[in-house]
């Protein structure tokens, strides 16, 4: 049971972090957006590999 609960909690908190991560580039300036070659279209893409690592 013990095992369940921290797997959820973990898999929890990778999904808060890519909520952040994600929020966080969607919020970028525009400017910064393009120097980085990103945009805000790009956000979940970029989150996702961020965070599970695909």
């Amino acid at each position: 049971m013990k095992r369940l609960l921290s797997r959820l909690i973990a898999s929890a908190e990778r999904h808060a972090r890519y909520r952040r991560t994600r929020d966080e580039i969607a919020r970028l300036s525009p400017r910064l957006s393009r120097d980085l070659g990103i945009s805000p279209q790009d956000a979940a893409d970029l989150a996702h590999r961020a965070v599970y690592g695909h």
